[in-house]
């Protein structure tokens, strides 16, 4: 069907992604696009084509995902936009609600339109397991040096190479640079539990380039390694010089800004 001169709308979604395998539509598997393209396709009785701002990984967890897709007049027509809310949350997987839908200009992209997107990492640094969080944190169990890591992190705002930050395989033949505008460590409260809030906010993101960030940092704050160490792995375009890959349920996409 012909949707080029119909209307874009807009989903504004939060979603928990630890029972999914990621954003992304996967044959065979829980994804948040497969279970949204289904209750659409169920409300509109032909495949939709979805686009996000953010594809997340298994694991990761959203609260301001954006998507976008395109519907023709009659199709905009048929059902109210809040209609069209209660109907797909009746309807998609129960780990994922849809929070707001907007009308767009047409062909409007909720990927390549986006100017900034904005992640949060959630690090409880308690000596006993967060049992109320745990799926929404990394429990390291030991002390963290917040100075030296926000010492790191300086070195990682503003536009880099940030291929040894990404999954090796993930970079072969694509463009690596991308522009950190805002990279903070502070400590907050989650219910009840002290917890460091990693926040970075930049136009756009590689696989796993976050949790990398934060692994390689949590090395600084750990003392294995000294601040500096981030423009070393910085200048190496080594995936296998930076730090581990944090685990994902400690990831949040936070918010996206058009």
């Amino acid at each position: 069907m012909n949707v080029s001169s119909g209307h874009t709308l807009a989903l504004h979604m939060a979603y928990d992604g630890y029972v999914f395998s990621g954003f992304a539509q996967q044959a065979g598997q829980l994804t948040v696009q497969g279970s949204l393209n289904e209750a659409l396709e169920l409300l509109y009785k032909r495949p939709v084509e979805t686009v996000c701002a953010g594809r997340t990984d298994a694991g990761v967890h959203a609260l301001g995902q954006v998507v976008s897709f395109d519907l023709t007049h009659e199709e905009l027509e048929s059902r109210s936009l809040n209609t069209l809310k209660r109907s797909l949350n009746a309807l998609i997987d129960n780990n994922v609600v849809v929070a707001g839908i907007s009308e767009k200009p047409s062909g409007f992209s909720a990927r390549f339109d986006a100017k900034s997107r904005e992640y949060r990492y959630f690090i409880h640094t308690g000596d006993t397991e967060p049992v109320l969080i745990r799926n929404r944190v990394w429990h390291l169990g030991r002390p963290l040096n917040l100075d030296a890591m926000r010492q790191g992190a300086s070195y990682l705002v503003g536009e880099h190479d940030f291929k040894s930050f990404c999954q090796t395989a993930s970079a072969i033949g694509k463009n690596t640079v991308r522009t950190i505008f805002e990279l903070s460590l502070e400590e907050e409260e989650l219910l009840g539990k002290r917890v460091i809030v990693v926040r970075v906010t930049g136009n756009a993101f590689l696989h796993s380039m976050v949790r990398t960030m934060v692994g390689t940092l949590v090395d600084v704050g750990r003392g294995r390694r000294q601040p500096q160490w981030i423009s070393e792995v910085l200048a190496a375009c080594n995936r296998s010089q930076a730090g581990e890959t944090a685990p994902p349920g400690g990831l949040i996409l936070w918010q996206v800004n058009y």
